[in-house]
């Protein structure tokens, strides 16, 4: 059973697998296209660790890539499980495990691409995460990683939504409410002007990774544990482990995750 504290991240997956459609396997090939700034992943092995519904590992494996996809969540591993073909033979692999695990880590040995959005944050002790991360990726390997953006006060106040959302289940609500008018608003105020009511929630406009715009603020509202870092820092850590940043996309200042792209080089 997970902690009252911990969010049910694998409960949330499997509910937006319900409303799954090829779209959202398009809208990840061309996520993953863009990052890595490749067309194909052909004759790559691609580690998607913490992943989540699977959709990125799906995407991997059509772009030509071997994947091997692990979670903590085993509601999570069942959803990554449902979006595998059988046919896909030994090219996927699905696994439950932690990155947390130095262990299980070590055993995996290195990848042409590690692939971790949106979950080092989670685990409760991120630079321990992010530094088992880095010991995943072979030489000349690439690196992808997206992490909450560090927006002080207002960063310690989701923090607080957050831990409340799992700890005291009736506030869910209100506090779901509360993140809708924070990110939605506004947005909403303008689609209605514009006489197309609700069109970018509907889409989820601006999102271009495969996400409902409800499962994404239940993620978000609910997201616990949380922890976050500026650019700087993240910079900072990973060039002290011989990597080389390739591509930055930051939230300047915003809510959401920045997004690296790092390139693995021998230390000098």
């Amino acid at each position: 059973m997970e902690p009252v504290d911990r969010f049910a991240f694998g409960q949330n997956w499997q509910s937006f697998l319900k409303r799954f459609a090829p779209a959202r396997l398009e809208e990840a090939k061309t996520s993953l296209r863009r990052l890595l700034a490749r067309e194909r992943l052909d004759g790559l092995t691609f580690l998607d660790v913490g992943s989540g519904s699977g959709l990125f590992s799906a995407a991997a494996l059509a772009l030509g890539a071997e994947v091997l996809s692990f979670d903590f969540d085993s509601n999570s591993v069942a959803a990554t499980q449902s979006l595998r073909p059988e046919e896909a033979g030994n090219r996927w692999i699905v696994t439950q495990g932690s990155i947390l695990d130095a262990k299980l880590v070590d055993r995996l040995g290195m990848f042409d691409v590690v692939y971790c959005w949106g979950v080092a944050h989670h685990t409760g002790s991120m630079w321990d995460a992010l530094h088992l991360l880095s010991g995943l990726v072979r030489p000349a390997g690439t690196l992808v990683v997206a992490l909450y953006n560090d927006q002080g006060l207002e960063s310690r106040i989701w923090s607080w939504i957050k831990r409340s959302y799992n700890a005291r289940p009736w506030l869910r609500p209100f506090l779901l409410t509360y993140g809708w008018l924070r990110l939605w608003g506004w947005k909403s105020l303008v689609d209605l002007a514009r006489l197309r009511p609700f069109y970018q929630w509907r889409t989820n406009c601006g999102d271009h990774r495969g996400m409902t715009a409800w499962h994404d603020l239940v993620d978000w509202v609910g997201g616990y544990p949380f922890e976050v870092a500026t650019p700087d820092e993240v910079l900072a850590f990973f060039r002290a482990r011989s990597f080389n940043l390739e591509r930055l996309h930051t939230r300047a200042g915003g809510h959401g995750c920045n997004e690296f792209v790092f390139a693995k080089g021998e230390r000098s």
